[in-house]
């Protein structure tokens, strides 16, 4: 909803008239959408950090050993 324009307020008003209740049961208010929303967008960014790291790639030394039967 966010995306396509709609304010915290307006937000908050349609999650109410759908009747669909905060995780701890109470009513939608601006700031409570507006927190869903900032929480979302921090854990965006820290997949987004770990899905993007580099790694150096190290090849370590390596032997092979023959056996005889």
């Amino acid at each position: 909803m966010h995306d396509s324009g709609l304010g915290y307020r307006k937000i908050s008003r349609k999650l109410n008239e759908m009747n669909i209740k905060t995780i701890r049961g109470n009513n939608w208010f601006n700031t409570s959408v507006s927190s869903v929303l900032k929480r979302k967008h921090e854990r965006d960014l820290r997949i987004q950090e770990i899905r993007n790291q580099k790694f150096e790639t190290k090849i370590g030394k390596f032997s092979i050993k023959y056996y005889s039967f």
